[in-house]
């Protein structure tokens, strides 16, 4: 493959709902221009942009991958995007570095919630916009009806550049709206055909239609159009391409994948419309931390943006980068200023799905590979050493569900451990940490495939077999009444003894925000000053672990104000064993009871689901705080408890068709209702024997 420079270059990612045709897109246009030989199937895990064995079993596409298509003189380098919401971290990193997406359609299916998510986030990237109705060759594929919910959905600024031939049903052609001339499939191309009389009428009212939209984008062909009724083919032409790249444009193409003549109109799109990387991008200078800025320019200071990270078995790490400014080559030995490390370059690549194809070069705009790049990670800014910048990272999605992780056979947890780490470099959006409380290792993502689908990837690229269960939940235990209780600690063997006595009043504490708070009330002198910090001590290590089921015990005032000593065997020991049997005493008889986390939770949906998330909160136990009114539907914020919570992602999804999201955070703790305590205490009953 020869070097491109930026005008020559097409940054596209290709987005839209599971299942709607996304893969089987890319494998058509790489059949069509010949780089690959056969057409190979999602289903059967057999194309060239599913090579992951996860995606090839699951017969999904898991993660980003790259296909670069040459073609009019031009590089085009599609990015195939996953559509499973769970895998929503890949459209994160790829908007971050493409110009323009082609969001797919299914005309079978109608629009799909993860086609509206996705030009949403193409909106908010400030990314161009084209829609492909796809599966126009599948029974009951319907193109007017899938257009009029797509244009109903987003506006008069979706036009039609093409309308589908139909003979009997079967998708035989298509007609180019601008140029106004049809054309039916022949093998991988096409030949010109006549247009039937009802779709010439159609075409000369987009055909209107879409000159009006052209002259809508410009004041001077706005004025001409005014003046004479029309415009000329290029006028026409530049201001569609005008509208395209400003986002005031969007157009609708139809194809389907497995039929190569239908999408080689794609291809043409990206060439001749779509917008070249271009433009300045905001930076720091890595050593002063001034804004600077790097233009998209070969002669400009070399930087680059990594996107995307993958960890090979064979090839190591793979780091997926678009150069900003200036010029990769192997030649160069790029400073990385987040791990502060120069790195060594040993090639330049470009991949075809798991191919890797050598560049001599990677210009300014192009997106490329390196490999083995020792401190390097998603969100990283390669640069040049004497100038380093640093772009802004990319933001993830927050994750939103949470398992516990544990190797399947004991011996191997450091094996998990290791493995999850490097995960973590190729998915920034799923996280691993150890609960400081419950002590278990927690994995948190989109969803619970992704973490499915990470624990299935420990097995199959570090050969260790994890298991995934519900978290457990940091529960607190306190006290609701004021009781004085003696702790007696006395001990003879031969020699000194061991003596400590001390009484002590224990009493629940109304502020929440305390945990414990220790009061030193000793008069007279019954308990030396030397021993009083040893009885708090035992106190603070008593609270670790509550009488009912073993939590820690928060909310409690302990003021010790009576005791006795012996002059040769009371030591700080003895006394702090006294105020450990106090405290067991104690918390008995002063109505110890079991707190739950509750959490504030923040659900935003549509105003058609809001009766049904009303309704399952209170099924939760959860209270409704309030409503507010948002851009796209109502903000529902509650409190509920954490124990309800553990699968909300998923039920959410379901209730909402995969449109409701929600924020989550710890509120505070409160006391647990007594028929679902005994369950906890009873459970943490039969956990103490088995251990016994």
């Amino acid at each position: 493959m020869k070097e491109y420079k930026s005008e020559q270059i097409r940054n596209v990612a290709v987005l839209g709902h599971a299942g709607d045709g996304k893969t089987t897109l890319i494998e058509g246009l790489l059949y069509s221009v010949g780089l690959i030989d056969r057409m190979g199937k999602t289903e059967e895990g057999t194309t060239a942009m599913d090579f992951d064995p996860e995606e090839q079993n699951r017969g999904i596409s898991i993660s980003t991958s790259l296909a670069p298509i040459e073609w009019k003189g031009a590089k085009v380098n599609f990015l195939d995007i996953p559509g499973y919401f769970d895998m929503a971290g890949e459209m994160a990193g790829a908007l971050r570095v493409v110009d323009a997406a082609v969001i797919v359609c299914s005309a079978t299916s109608g629009l799909a919630v993860g086609a509206e998510k996705a030009y949403k986030a193409c909106e908010q990237n400030g990314v161009s916009r084209v829609f492909l109705i796809s599966k126009m060759d599948r029974e009951n594929a319907n193109f007017t009806k899938l257009l009029s919910e797509i244009q109903d959905k987003f506006g008069t600024n979706i036009v039609p550049l093409q309308l589908p031939i139909m003979r009997d049903g079967a998708f035989v052609g298509y007609v180019d709206v601008l140029q106004k001339k049809g054309y039916e499939f022949q093998g991988k191309t096409v030949k010109e055909a006549a247009i039937s009389e009802d779709l010439a009428l159609e075409l000369e009212e987009l055909h209107e239609t879409m000159m009006e939209a052209a002259a809508s984008v410009d004041e001077a062909l706005m004025e001409k159009y005014f003046e004479e009724g029309a415009l000329s083919d290029a006028e026409l032409i530049s201001g569609i391409k005008a509208g395209i790249r400003s986002g005031e444009l969007v157009p609708v193409l139809c194809g389907a994948g497995t039929i190569a003549g239908s999408i080689a109109p794609i291809l043409n799109l990206a060439v001749d419309m779509l917008p070249a990387p271009s433009g300045t991008f905001a930076c720091v200078n890595a050593k002063t931390g001034a804004a600077v800025q790097r233009s998209v320019s070969d002669s400009d200071k070399f930087s680059a943006f990594v996107f995307k990270t993958m960890a090979d078995n064979f090839v190591g790490k793979i780091s997926y980068i678009k150069v900003i400014s200036g010029v990769l080559t192997d030649a160069v030995s790029p400073y990385n200023a987040t791990s502060e490390r120069t790195e060594k370059l040993n090639k330049v690549f470009t991949m075809l799905g798991k191919k890797q194809i050598e560049l001599p070069a990677l210009h300014a705009g192009d997106i490329g590979v390196v490999t083995k790049l020792a401190s390097t990670n998603t969100s990283d800014t390669l640069s040049d050493p004497s100038e380093p910048v640093r772009y802004n990272p990319i933001i993830f999605p927050e994750p939103v569900i949470a398992f516990a992780i544990s190797a399947d056979k004991q011996g191997e947890e450091d094996k998990v451990f290791s493995g999850l780490a490097r995960l973590a470099e190729e998915d920034p959006s799923f996280k691993v940490y150890k609960h400081p409380e419950t002590k278990e290792t927690l994995i948190s993502g989109q969803g619970e495939m992704h973490l499915d689908v990470i624990a299935s990837r420990l097995k199959s690229k570090f050969g260790v077999k994890a298991k995934l269960s519900d978290p457990r939940l940091p529960y607190r235990e306190t006290i609701r009444k004021k009781v004085e209780a003696q702790g007696r600690h006395k001990k003879q063997s031969g020699g000194h003894g061991q003596f400590g006595d001390c009484w002590i009043r224990f009493e629940p504490v109304l502020d929440s925000g305390i945990e414990f708070e220790f009061v030193d009330a000793v008069v007279g002198g019954v308990v030396p000053k030397n021993f009083i910090p040893a009885i708090e001590k035992g106190l603070r290590e008593s609270i670790t672990k509550g009488v009912l089921a073993g939590y820690p015990v928060v909310g409690i005032r302990c003021t010790v104000y009576d005791g006795s000593y012996h002059a040769v065997d009371s030591s700080e020991q003895a006394f702090k064993t006294a105020a450990r049997l106090a405290f067991r005493k104690g918390c008995q008889l002063a109505g110890p009871a079991l707190l739950e986390p509750i959490m504030r939770v923040d659900i935003t949906v549509p105003d058609e689901y809001m009766g049904d998330i009303i309704g399952d909160l209170n099924r939760r136990r959860g209270r409704i705080l309030g409503m507010n009114p948002m851009s796209d539907g109502q903000q529902i914020s509650a409190e509920v408890p954490e124990s309800e919570m553990f699968k909300y992602a998923t039920d959410l999804r379901s209730m909402t068709q995969a449109r409701g999201s929600f924020h989550m955070e710890m509120a505070r703790y409160e006391e647990l209702p007594a028929n679902l305590a005994q369950k906890i205490i009873d459970a943490a009953q039969k956990d103490d024997d088995e251990e016994e």
